[in-house]
């Protein structure tokens, strides 16, 4: 199937798309055993949150808390009774790796002020289209779930709907060209039928 047979025109596969390597395998479930035990573990925290009723912050803490008194309670012990001390790596952020990170974020930050000045000088009508129907999507399911509930249905979906979508690509792709094909015809009518009508008034005004 060529590129302008693909969802948003793109030339790359799905697993492209998702770096290639093992968190593509991942998302895409070709690692089954790995993306079985996440969803597991995703499973087990959300339902140990919402019966303990422990918050997020919460128990960070309380883990880091514990972790801290076992490492310290065991330091002191070893010094006392001559046993070996905890292994502890030593925790380092190179500068090379801050620099990838701030030039990352520095790239991130104007792919979305380009988007913007895009959609608001009215160059670009498929991105508007698109970050209009993500918006309404984020601002309904902001409106039913909270914040937390909202993370867990993310990654479930990251973990499904690429899948799905690589299996059904080729109908799932006509099904969104064909949609998106009538969505532009009837804005292009909405936009001609709009703009004859101003146009027509400027006249009515300028005869005046």
């Amino acid at each position: 199937m060529g590129s302008s047979d693909r969802l948003f025109g793109r030339k790359r596969t799905v697993h492209e798309i998702f770096g290639g390597g093992f968190v593509a395998d991942v998302i895409l479930w070709r690692n089954k055993d790995f993306t079985l035990q996440i969803v597991i573990l995703i499973v087990a925290v959300w339902t140990m949150f919402e019966i303990s009723g422990y918050t997020f912050l919460s128990f960070i803490s309380n883990v880091l808390l514990l972790l801290f008194t076992i490492l310290f309670l065991w330091a002191k012990s070893s010094a006392i009774f001559y046993r070996p001390s905890p292994y502890v790596p030593r925790l380092h952020v190179s500068e090379e790796t801050m620099i990838k990170i701030a030039s990352a974020i520095h790239r991130s930050v104007n792919g979305v002020l380009f988007v913007f000045e895009e959609i608001a000088m009215g160059r670009d009508t498929r991105k508007f289209i698109q970050v209009a129907v993500t918006l309404l999507v984020i601002t309904i399911l902001g409106s039913q779930f909270d914040a937390v509930s909202l993370c867990y249905i993310c990654i479930f979906l990251v973990l499904i709907v690429p899948a799905f979508y690589e299996i059904y690509e080729v109908d799932i792709d006509n099904y969104a060209l064909n949609g998106y094909r009538k969505l532009m015809q009837f804005y292009t009518g909405v936009h001609d039928a709009s703009f004859n009508k101003i146009v027509q008034w400027r006249s009515k005004m300028k005869s005046s």
